[in-house]
């Protein structure tokens, strides 16, 4: 899919998978929330603060955005080409017209649960999903997966 999209939904995609934050969390991050070698997210749904450490693929990707030539940069990570905070509706615009060209079928949001998934450890799900109880981030888990069942015989 990533073929087909434009830059500023790649950079979302990115970053969402590698903090499994929520598509709105993602659009309002700032070039101010990186301290101390972490990002640092207030989550608007659960109020949750999390520093997540700067280091790896989300070091490259950071370095990626603050690298690209812009007209404008503004202190969003995410932003257009003038250098303007994008909006939820042209995300959603622009990653539906680069999912149809993909012909691909998931949303924006699913990219959370596949950071739940890919951890490998519910624990540390659970601390980048922001989650206050292990049974939200299982179930994150288990609809991604599906349930593990034993046959009858």
């Amino acid at each position: 899919m990533k073929a087909h999209a434009h830059f500023t939904v790649i950079d979302a995609m990115d970053l969402a998978l590698l903090t499994g934050q929520r598509p709105a969390d993602v659009l309002k991050l700032k070039r101010t929330d990186i301290r101390d070698g972490a990002l640092w997210i207030i989550q608007n749904k659960t109020g949750a603060r999390l520093g997540i450490e700067i280091t790896g693929e989300l070091s490259a990707i950071i370095a990626k955005i603050n690298a690209r030539p812009r007209k404008a940069i503004s202190a969003y990570l995410i932003q257009d080409e003038n250098g303007q905070p994008l909006t939820q509706g042209a995300l959603r615009s622009r990653f539906d017209k680069a999912r149809t060209l993909a012909k691909v079928d998931f949303q924006f949001r699913d990219i959370r649960a596949k950071a739940a998934t890919d951890t490998g450890d519910l624990a540390h799900s659970q601390t980048l999903l922001g989650h206050k109880n292990r049974d939200m981030t299982e179930h994150y888990v288990k609809a991604r997966m599906g349930e593990r069942v034993k046959p009858l015989r």
